[in-house]
């Protein structure tokens, strides 16, 4: 399993994590906020299980190779090494944490790339401690969260001597940017998405700061202020940052990269102006302030500020497009010999496509699908039109924003498919249709160009035609519908818009799902997990392909729901596109599941990988595989 972490950079509310942890002394002080973001740079590691130890393997920036370093997986070995420092000390320090609470053997870790600067203020120290319980987390699937991988690394890092402050680990959360806000012992998170990508340079100053001396002053200040100077400090590190912290939140959020950039103009000067007199020695920064007020770069950025505890060790700067971004790093490179390196903040890969899988035979609705396909079927909808239930899904996929819906078909039901949506009617029975069912026959047209078709060449489970559609998905999250489903929500967003909105404010697969009685999970996928937006959006922490009671009752009960009741998968899916992957190795390697390639499996992995959510949905779905649930949906969809 290959593993990725990135640095993590503090665009605003630097030293605010320590200071607003005094709370837990002095409740008068302001809670901290800081804006954090992961770099596009980071740690790459190859990891598995071993059976007793820690095997360790690092190559660092410079392509020196150190190791293999093993290390036993028993407690006083562990907290030994980690009390040693240097950088097998962060691996052994999370090891000895994640023993400690869960059952666990070895891992192998191959460190084989790092391509982020050490000790510049980007928490390479806290991204090795990351990785190591993600790795344990994955590998060993002790269903942590985001949260519950960076507390474990936090744990870990402070065994060390390296004594880190919360807000290093939120590297964990990727490259998003995440609120951060620091309130005594509690932490809160609160990840955010920009609407267009924003474009930052990070610049190695090149020179020296002691950032055990600036933390040592700084915190000299609290949790009382004695004079005007520690005052200031409070005042610093309390109103004014959570302030500018919270007007950065909404300009990031709307893309105002001129109010971003201001207002880290305005940081830095309420820094200068307040902290720097605690530790001149450290904060005059005459490196620092020389290249953020170089002259040059004035007309290709926005704003500009230092980062970490500041001092000259290493600065940011927002510049106004990708062509200034690159402009910046030009000049500072060719006149002042600094480093740089690019950070975009991106708005992420927009849901564009649909999937509806529709190449089932039907045998429970036989023979009536030997004359039609089953997503064919008429439904009379609430306008009163007939229409075939494969419509009614396209039509909720494209009214949700989508460009492109992908019907997955056998190559035999292809003409009739291509008939209803690309072949008008003859002009004789055209000219007979009344002039509201016209106008609707040449919208059904419009949106024929906009429905493209999969072949799935043998019925071989929901897996594998998901993944017979992967050359019309491409590289892009999908939204996947179950062909012989239809859905009907209870407010004004539909079903698909409601996932949508999910993906989009936290960039991670999701899943509708529904509260479903025990007896009925035989026929259905079913999850369980911790809830993030009390009972109504779950963090998953498994995917079981129809499971029996005794398995449920055992593993599946999701904290909240009477006993009994469990949460099933609805039927509709935001999926990335890393899950083509995952059922490519188990078509190659005919890894199947009750003779089928199921698609379950493969979002479990995602899951473990990658992170899955579980929606709760507003709104019902309707089941038309069969006779009964046909019969039913006929009866109550028109006025469901």
């Amino acid at each position: 399993m290959k593993i990725f972490v990135p640095g993590r950079i503090c665009l605003l509310g630097e030293h605010s994590d320590w200071a607003g942890g005094y709370r837990r002394i002095n409740a008068q002080i302001e809670k901290g906020f800081a804006l954090i973001s992961g770099t596009n740079q980071g740690i790459y590691a190859e990891v598995e299980p071993h059976p007793d130890s820690l095997v360790l393997t690092s190559t660092t920036p410079d392509g020196e190779t150190h190791g293999p370093y093993t290390i036993p997986m028993e407690p006083a070995a562990l907290i030994a090494e980690a009390e040693r420092g240097g950088f097998w000390s962060y691996i052994a320090g999370v090891a000895y944490e994640v023993l400690t609470h869960y059952h666990v053997r070895g891992l192998i870790i191959n460190n084989y790339k790092t391509d982020l600067p050490v000790k510049k203020g980007l928490s390479s120290s806290a991204a090795i401690c990351v990785l190591t319980a993600r790795a344990f987390n994955r590998i060993y699937d002790l269903k942590m969260t985001v949260r519950g991988e960076m507390e474990m690394a936090y744990r870990g890092e402070i065994l060390t001597p390296s004594r880190c402050g919360r807000l290093d680990q939120g590297c964990a959360f990727g490259t998003r940017p995440v609120l951060m806000t620091f309130d005594g012992d509690r932490l809160d998170t609160t990840e955010l998405r920009v609407k267009h990508d924003l474009h930052f340079v990070i610049v190695d100053l090149q020179a020296h700061k002691d950032t055990m001396e600036i933390l040592a002053r700084l915190n000299r200040c609290y949790p009382f202020a004695d004079n005007e100077m520690e005052r200031g400090v409070q005042e610093l590190l309390g109103p004014i940052n959570k302030r500018i912290v919270h007007q950065a939140v909404e300009a990031l959020q709307e893309a105002d990269a001129e109010r971003l950039g201001a207002l880290m103009v305005e940081a830095q000067a309420f820094f200068d102006r307040y902290a720097t007199p605690a530790c001149p020695e450290e904060l005059t920064a005459p490196v620092l302030h020389r290249v953020l007020n170089y002259e040059p770069l004035k007309p290709h950025i926005w704003g500009g500020k230092g980062v970490g505890s500041q001092g000259d060790g290493t600065a940011q700067f927002l510049a106004r497009s990708a062509a200034d971004q690159q402009a910046v790093i030009e000049i500072i490179e060719r006149d002042l010999q600094m480093p740089c390196l690019k950070l975009t903040l991106s708005a992420g890969a927009k849901v564009r496509k649909a999937v509806i899988p529709a190449a089932g035979f039907g045998t429970r609705l036989f023979p009536a699908t030997k004359a039609t396909k089953k997503e064919l079927f008429p439904i009379i909808d609430r306008d009163g039109i007939a229409k075939p239930a494969i419509l009614l899904i396209v039509e909720e996929a494209l009214n949700a924003g989508l460009d492109e819906v992908i019907i997955v078909v056998q190559q035999h039901d292809l003409p009739a498919f291509q008939s209803f949506f690309n072949v008008q009617v003859t002009i004789e029975n055209y000219n007979k249709l009344p002039r509201h069912f016209q106008e609707y026959s040449r919208r059904l047209l419009d949106m024929g160009q906009r429905v493209k078709f999969a072949i799935q060449t043998m019925q071989e489970g929901l897996g594998h035609a998901v993944y017979s559609a992967r050359d019309l998905v491409g590289s892009e999250p999908f939204l996947l519908m179950l062909g012989d489903h239809i859905y009907r929500s209870d407010g004004e967003r539909s079903c698909a818009q409601q996932l949508i909105d999910a993906y989009n404010q936290h960039s991670i697969s999701v899943v509708g799902v529904r509260r479903t009685p025990e007896n009925l999970l035989a026929n259905f996928g079913t999850v369980t997990g911790f809830w993030l937006d009390s009972d109504h959006l779950l963090n998953i922490t498994e995917f079981a392909e129809k499971p029996t009671v005794e398995y449920a009752r055992e593993n599946l009960h999701t904290p909240g729901l009477p006993d009994g009741e469990y949460l099933t998968l609805f039927g509709q899916y935001i999926i990335k596109p890393q899950v083509f992957d995952y059922l490519e190795e188990h078509i190659q390697n005919n890894v199947r599941e009750r003779g089928e390639f199921q698609l379950t499996s493969a979002l479990d992995r995602l899951r473990r990988e990658d992170g899955f959510l579980g929606l709760v949905m507003d709104g019902k779905r309707y089941d038309i595989g069969l006779p009964d649930h046909y019969l039913e949906t006929l009866q109550t969809f028109r006025q469901g």
